[in-house]
């Protein structure tokens, strides 16, 4: 019981965190569980989250960018396709922070 009561490390906050704002954009059209994001909840989720680091504000951007993710087209993003999204992101901005040509 006393692990219980230490601090969560901070990079296994960032990895609640991370599927805490999946799930709270996957709900946002009404789904009973968290499964999946459609293109809506994605523009959403960009807008919101990431603002200047991406161009969701072009209807035509946020489509592309949806079907790039959508690895197995069935119409939607799923936690595992979402995560390789952040994963890559990640890189791109750890390399921008420090100067790295990726």
């Amino acid at each position: 019981m006393s692990g219980l009561c230490q601090e969560v490390p901070q990079l296994a906050k960032a990895m609640i965190l991370v599927i805490d704002v999946f799930d709270k954009y996957a709900k946002k059209d009404g789904d009973a569980v968290a499964g999946s994001l459609s293109k809506g909840e994605l523009s959403d989720l960009l807008k919101a989250e990431l603002g200047e680091f991406t161009s969701a504000s072009d209807k035509a951007n946020v489509d592309e960018f949806f079907n790039q993710l959508d690895a197995d087209k069935n119409g939607t993003i799923s936690f595992p396709e979402f995560m390789a999204f952040t994963a890559t992101l990640t890189m791109l901005i750890q390399g921008l922070t420090h100067g790295e040509n990726t």
